[in-house]
């Protein structure tokens, strides 16, 4: 089994990796996050460019025709850049879903235009109160319309179309295509700076995605592309931070020395980038984990495992990079702050640690 990444794959992340470096530094995104979209529109246009608006998507609507693995190169460039564009909850959460559930006209209707930037999605499935369950229960659809709420909606506060869990009249959960325009948004910064927003539907008109029944399956296979894709994305965050913290140690002298040469400091850079290189190891598992011939429950339960050492891990290097960083560390106009923030609410995401090894643990582990 070739563990590597294919040339093309490599040349993908190349290309992203230089293009991030020269339209994405700090001041810039700083000035970004102020803004009122909280992203930029252009770099969202060069994305659609470059094609990674339409990557996992088929070519007759528009996309590459690429996998996962092509996706999650595409994340841990993200994550190195801490790239504030909708990404996530258009391409890997809302494009994803109707690729996988919808119709063969829903599909034509919807990825030729996410592929091409003119619409964004948003994925809308957790509820007041419920934590990270799944099923559909306060949500309901009836007749062509849906009421309810829905919170902490990833990218809701500008998305065009939401594609929406609700309950249908015999209490199965479905998948449903709802136009943003006609429900009530409370749009705001998450304390990464991403957007999200809380959703009230009332008796807003729907569109039931593909035939109907129980969505949940479809739903469980889409977020474990997407728990994934913030692995990769929280090891490239993670890249960066080690990075960082060792050039501020071989920069930054106290007592007439650089404070790299202090032996304790060295000792933590290096159970720092143990933590990066396990989390790395991890992310790998959860990339073979999403092969097509993989078993459902097998994916499911390595994508965990996964998340379980990589939000661990993060944790521990956000920290250290914080506190090796001192008091500059915890600025506004620093970015190693904001990694640490991005990575404290990917392990927020989907479900928590506590959540994840539960689960783990009753499925008796990995071995």
């Amino acid at each position: 089994m070739d563990l590597d990444l294919t040339p093309e794959q490599r040349l993908l992340a190349e290309t992203l990796d230089d293009l991030l470096d020269k339209r994405y530094p700090p001041n810039e995104r700083l000035a970004l996050l102020r803004s009122d979209d909280g992203w930029s529109r252009a770099m969202w246009e060069q994305y659609a460019a470059l094609g990674l608006l339409g990557l996992p998507f088929a070519e007759e609507h528009g996309g590459a025709g690429m996998g996962a693995a092509e996706l999650l190169v595409v994340a841990e460039s993200f994550g190195k850049a801490l790239v504030l564009e909708p990404y996530l909850p258009t391409v890997v959460l809302g494009g994803s879903l109707v690729a996988a559930a919808g119709t063969q006209a829903q599909q034509a209707q919807v990825l030729p235009r996410v592929a091409d930037g003119s619409l964004l999605l948003a994925f809308a499935y957790a509820e007041p109160s419920s934590r990270w369950a799944l099923a559909a229960s306060g949500t309901r659809y009836a007749n062509g319309r849906i009421s309810g709420a829905k919170v902490t909606v990833i990218g809701g506060d500008r998305a065009h179309r939401l594609v929406v869990t609700a309950a249908d009249p015999s209490g199965t959960t479905g998948l449903y295509l709802v136009d943003a325009q006609g429900v009530r948004r409370d749009g705001y910064a998450m304390q990464d700076g991403l957007r999200g927003a809380d959703v009230v539907f009332d008796d807003a008109p729907a569109e039931p995605l593909g035939s109907g029944g129980d969505a949940l399956p479809v739903v469980r296979r889409v977020l474990d592309l997407a728990t994934a894709y913030l692995c990769a994305e929280a090891v490239g965050a993670m890249e960066r931070m080690l990075a960082m913290t060792v050039e501020y140690l071989k920069t930054r002298v106290q007592f007439g020395h650089p404070i790299a040469v202090f032996q304790a400091l060295q000792h933590r850079a290096a159970d720092m980038y143990v933590s990066v290189e396990q989390s790395r190891s991890m992310a790998l598992l959860a990339r073979l984990a999403l092969a097509p011939e993989q078993d459902d429950d097998a994916r499911h339960l390595a994508i965990r495992a996964a998340k379980v050492q990589i939000d661990l891990a993060s944790r521990h290097v956000s920290q250290e990079a914080i506190q090796l960083h001192g008091g500059i560390g915890m600025t506004m106009e620093y970015p190693v702050g904001h990694y640490a923030k991005r990575v404290a609410v990917i392990a927020k995401t989907f479900a928590d640690t506590d959540l994840l090894v539960t689960e783990l643990g009753a499925a008796g582990g990995l071995t």
